[in-house]
């Protein structure tokens, strides 16, 4: 299991479709109906409040973490490893292009790519976070 299919199942409830038909970067796997036509897994299920549960489980802790513009604080807040290395192979998962010994420039993207990959896996995202 990747770094962001780990994300989903912390975020996500485990019925979800996202949780059990993510591809390693949390893609909605697609699956052909009788009709033919392809239709992402998530589709089918309603809406995670992504800000409600990640508000949730900072509100559980007594740590302030600024999950909102920070990776490294979403994944403290996931309890998952947050370190340079660990966010290195997410930038690889999520195909980052960029440099990744420039760690400012990594991180703000993986964050943006992150809530917006939640958003396609079923997430409902505000905008402020996609951007």
């Amino acid at each position: 299991m990747g770094i962001f299919s780990t994300i989903l199942s912390k975020i996500f409830p485990g019925s979800h479709p996202a949780t059990k038909a993510a591809d390693p970067i949390g893609a909605p796997v697609a699956a052909a109906p009788a009709g033919g036509s392809a239709a992402p897994a998530a589709a089918a299920a309603e809406p995670v409040d992504v800000e409600a549960v990640l508000t949730g489980l900072a509100q559980q802790r007594s740590e302030t973490l600024n999950w909102r513009t920070s990776i490294v604080d979403l994944m403290k807040l996931l309890n998952l490893d947050s370190s340079l290395t660990a966010r290195k192979q997410l930038a690889e998962e999520l195909k980052f292009s960029g440099d990744t010994n420039d760690s400012a420039s990594m991180n703000v993207w993986l964050h943006k790519q992150v809530m917006t990959k939640l958003a396609e896996n079923g997430g409902k995202v505000p905008d402020d976070l996609k951007n």
